[in-house]
């Protein structure tokens, strides 16, 4: 559970900011998505290693 405390004198706005990023920092989205789907071991480090390759072409087309 996130707790964002309120300073004095701080706008909502700004603590809704935090929270949200706060939020996107501690990914608990992503846990809840991956928790609610069991993935073996060996798919999960697929899907790692996907992912990089993915990255560093994106990465090698960039520099071209």
């Amino acid at each position: 559970m996130l707790i964002i405390k309120v300073k004095d004198g701080e706008n909502i706005e700004r603590a809704l900011k935090r929270y949200k990023n706060k939020h996107r920092k501690v990914q608990i989205t992503r846990e809840l998505r991956a928790r609610k789907n069991y993935a073996k071991p060996t798919t999960q480090n697929r899907f790692t290693k996907l992912k990089a390759v993915y990255i560093n072409n994106k990465i090698l087309k960039e520099e071209i």
